[in-house]
């Protein structure tokens, strides 16, 4: 049986991640598939035993049962997330809107002036501190979303073919994703892409994904938490 939960949260200022669709009694689907073994299954979830067993199966990383609960989601980020999401595979499936197909005007990511960050001594470490007064990068990015966009429908207009014109425009693209993953593979996203030294907009995503993950499987999400991080 498959559960729809309605659960939408906002990331950015036009990013979404958005919950699909579930298993339905994750927690419990976790504990029988650990029985398995003994040919044993329980239809109602106990809330001490069965949550005292997960949180076993965690501590000492009998993972195999946290493969079989999963979860769809929407996720609606520029390029740049979702490349740096998309680097797990394992446990995953990925379908994302294709520009050769579609004909909707392409939505940029711009950071408001105070949200650049400055570039580091150490390149490794992605960003340090804020820029002060950075109206002018916010500008000149601006100014690029006009003009790829203004190139792309050019493009199109002179008869190139969209999978050909879609090269012109920036990271900040947004792009949408259908992506499913097992309840395991997607822990193993958010323990890596909640890192400090992860892209802070990728680290946005990936608290998104976490709060919905901790509200459809709440003791899983919090036995993998608590014994993995």
């Amino acid at each position: 049986m498959v559960m729809v939960f309605l659960m939408k949260i906002n990331c950015l200022d036009k990013g979404v991640v958005e919950l699909i669709t579930n298993t339905d009694k994750g927690d419990l689907l976790v504990v029988n598939a650990a029985r398995c073994s003994f040919d044993k299954q329980h239809e109602i979830f106990d809330n001490t035993k069965d949550a005292k067993l997960i949180h076993y199966l965690a501590k000492h990383e009998h993972l195999l049962p946290f493969r079989h609960p999963s979860a769809t989601l929407r996720i609606h980020a520029p390029l740049f997330v979702l490349r740096q999401l998309g680097k797990h595979q394992v446990g995953f499936s990925w379908s994302e809107v294709s520009r050769r197909y579609i004909s909707g005007e392409p939505e940029f990511w711009t950071p408001l002036p105070d949200d650049y960050r400055a570039r580091p001594d150490n390149i490794k470490q992605g960003s340090a501190g804020s820029i002060p007064d950075s109206f002018e990068a916010w500008s000149v990015q601006d100014d690029l979303h006009d003009e790829a966009l203004a190139s792309y429908k050019l493009l199109l207009e002179l008869g190139v073919c969209p999978e050909q014109a879609r090269t012109v425009l920036p990271q900040s693209m947004y792009t949408t994703t259908i992506t499913t993953g097992s309840l395991l593979g997607w822990h193993h996203m958010f323990k890596q892409r909640i890192e400090e030294h992860t892209q802070l907009e990728t680290q946005e995503y990936a608290k998104a994904i976490g709060q919905i993950m901790s509200d459809i499987f709440p003791v899983s999400w919090e036995a993998l938490c608590e014994h993995l991080l």
